[in-house]
Parts: C-alpha cells; sequence; structure tokens
C-alpha cells in the first residue's frame, strides 16, 4: 500500500494522466479532482473526486479526500491546472477575457496551494506549479495568457520562500508546448517535432515531488 499521497489537479488532461501514471509506478497513492465524474476511471492507487476548484468549499472537500488515508500522509501538491487561450491586442481585450486567464490559471493554484500549506507543513513536502515559456517570452495577443502564467511563477517563489522553515518545498515547471492532441491540431505537422511528449515532463514532475529533490525550492525548471 503507498506509504504517500500526491494531490493532482488536472489530472485527466494530456499531461495530467502521464503525471499520474508516473506517480502511481514510483508508488504514490494519488488523488485527481475532476470537473466531471468519468473524466479518469478510479482504480488502486488512484481515487478522484468532482470538484471545482475555483470554488473555496470545493477546494476543501477535495483537501479532505486527500488526507482520508491516516498511513498514506499528503506529501505533494501538483497544481497542473490551467488554461491557455489566445486572444488579441491588449488594446482590443474585454477586461473579463483578460481576467478569465487569472481565474483559470492562478486562482485554482493559489486554491489549492493555500488548502494543503498546513497539512504538508507539518510533515514537509512538495508543490509543484506550471508556469509557461511564454511567462518568459510573451507574445502578441497573449498578454492575458503570459501574464497569468508570470503570476504563477511568481506565486511559487513566494510560497517557497514561506515553506523554507517547515520543511514545505515549491518549485515551478517551465514548459514549451506539450504534445497533446490539442496541440498537435492547433499546429502544423511539420513543427509536431517541436512538441515535448508528456511522460518526459511527468518524470521532472515526479522528481520535484520526490525526496530526492529535497535541495531545490524556488526554482523555475524549463522542460
Amino acid at each position: 500500500m503507498p506509504e504517500r499521497t500526491a494531490l493532482v489537479t488536472g489530472g485527466a488532461g494530456g499531461l495530467g494522466r502521464s503525471l499520474v501514471e508516473e506517480l502511481i509506478r514510483a508508488g504514490w497513492r494519488v488523488v485527481v479532482p475532476l470537473e466531471r465524474a468519468g473524466d479518469l476511471d478510479e482504480r488502486d492507487g488512484l481515487a478522484t473526486v468532482v470538484a471545482d476548484l475555483t470554488d473555496p468549499d470545493d477546494v476543501s472537500r477535495t483537501l479532505r479526500a486527500a488526507v482520508a488515508v491516516q498511513d498514506a500522509p499528503l506529501k505533494a501538491l501538483v497544481n497542473l491546472v490551467g488554461g491557455f487561450a489566445a486572444g488579441q491586442p491588449v488594446a482590443e481585450t474585454p477586461l473579463q477575457d483578460f481576467e478569465r486567464m487569472f481565474a483559470l490559471n492562478l486562482r485554482p493554484t493559489y486554491l489549492m496551494t493555500q488548502a494543503a500549506l498546513p497539512r504538508l507543513a507539518g510533515g514537509g513536502g512538495a508543490i509543484v506549479c506550471v508556469g509557461s515559456s511564454a511567462a518568459l517570452h510573451p507574445f502578441a495577443g497573449g498578454a492575458g495568457y503570459a501574464a497569468s502564467k508570470a503570476a504563477v511563477m511568481a506565486f511559487a517563489r513566494a510560497v517557497a520562500e514561506e515553506g523554507r522553515a517547515d520543511g514545505v518545498r515549491c518549485n515551478a515547471i517551465v514548459p514549451t508546448q506539450i504534445d497533446t492532441p490539442a496541440n498537435r491540431a492547433a499546429m502544423p505537422a511539420s513543427e509536431h517535432h517541436k512538441l515535448v511528449p508528456p511522460e518526459r515532463i511527468a518524470r521532472v514532475v515526479v522528481f520535484l515531488c520526490d525526496d530526492a529533490s529535497a535541495a531545490i525550492t524556488g526554482a523555475a525548471v524549463p522542460v
């Protein structure tokens, strides 16, 4: 039976499914909040809960599911959930479209981290957030996405500083484009070689969750 639990948001997505498999293979119990029941089938080592991670009450319920097994305490939170939308130039972007990127990319990460920190602080652990190369190299029409991902990366660094005394580490991965069906469909076939296989990124995330990376916190890791 697994002796530690990882809570993975966005676990039914392209990267999330690969991460869930890698974590289970590494001996973790994994809890995944889902938008809809059935998005991911439960099995040994994997539990799911339907939740809206923009809602504080649902976030609390998700955390209760993550800490339900006393013999497998919560040791990692991975904030994969988020979204992308190509926009218009800033002068033409409605405020609600700009703010929507923060609601998708920052609000769930903030709420889940805030809820998990007291549990992790008791025995140490790891938090992994997802930035984006767009936060470092913004593109025209992507101000909302780039700014929200930059905010996630700054948030991760702040949490790393706050968590040091309690042995809680927080890092961010900084992916380019991930090899998912949606990304393949959105770009020419001649560019598919630039996409990064999700299982490669998943292995980096598992490392950042594990005690083997205990010396790393506050990092933005390109993948």
